[in-house]
């Protein structure tokens, strides 16, 4: 229970004394949008990072290199802990904004770090706010934000399996013409998921697989681009767990 206390207490604490930084940060971006994206970034890489440490929680980062440094990408993960959002924000190079549940605007300073990071909050019952959300994101990767999606909606309850994505994030991609980076997140469950309440130090895999444009697919991918997706990851995730040992 001690790295759940110790966690939960850094969480609260910066959420407290980040305070004055988030005055900070609206100020800067009155001035400079820009600088603003570049020090909230940096901002919440080092919160993550000390929740990673406080966790006992070792990443395994296979395929850094796909990610292109100079381009908004389109992310695309499969999804079973909340501890996939901290593994995989401390590696994006460049402002991403993820895609979060419309329950998530009810933590006060903790909404106000998502929204200076460009996250959008997803009603999953309201297909009109839906698809009012999918265009800000359209807007955002124009502006050179990437994007990040767990397009199975929820997290996933159940080991070693995959709820079908939901084509209606890959729209994104196909209006922008921005990359889609497949992630796939190898054993983020056992971190906390798997034994509630505790937090167990344990060994995650996070893999990145070659980028792709959505135009450069057959017409017949293109139709079905979530399942297309769905099993680049679902693939690349048994060969991790076949050779991983854990």
């Amino acid at each position: 229970m001690i790295r759940l206390i110790l966690v939960a207490v850094f969480v609260i604490l910066f959420l407290i004394l980040s305070i004055p930084l988030l005055i900070a940060e609206w100020i800067i971006g009155k001035h400079n949008m820009e600088l603003k994206n570049k020090s909230s970034l940096a901002i919440v890489k080092w919160a993550f990072r000390v929740v990673l440490f406080l966790s006992g929680t070792t990443v395994i980062v296979r395929g850094e290199e796909n990610v292109p440094k100079d381009e908004p990408v389109l992310y695309i993960g499969n999804h079973r802990s909340y501890f996939d959002i901290v593994i995989t924000y401390v590696r994006v190079p460049r402002p991403t904004g993820y895609i979060a549940k419309k329950e998530m605007l009810r933590w006060p300073l903790l909404v106000n770090w998502m929204r200076n990071l460009h996250c959008l909050f997803l009603d999953r019952v309201d297909v009109k706010q839906g698809l009012k959300v999918i265009l800000s994101a359209i807007d955002d990767v124009k502006s050179g934000t990437s994007i990040c999606i767990f397009p199975e909606g929820t997290r996933n309850k159940v080991n070693h399996t995959f709820m079908d994505f939901k084509e209606g994030s890959f729209k994104i991609a196909a209006k922008t013409g921005c990359p889609i980076v497949p992630m796939t997140i190898y054993n983020s469950a056992d971190i906390f998921e798997d034994h509630l309440p505790r937090i167990r130090k344990t060994r995650v895999i996070l893999e990145y697989g070659k980028p792709f444009y959505v135009k450069d697919l057959s017409k017949a991918d293109q139709r079905r681009i979530g399942a297309y997706t769905q099993d680049l990851i679902t693939k690349t995730y048994f060969q991790i767990k076949e050779g991983a040992g854990f």
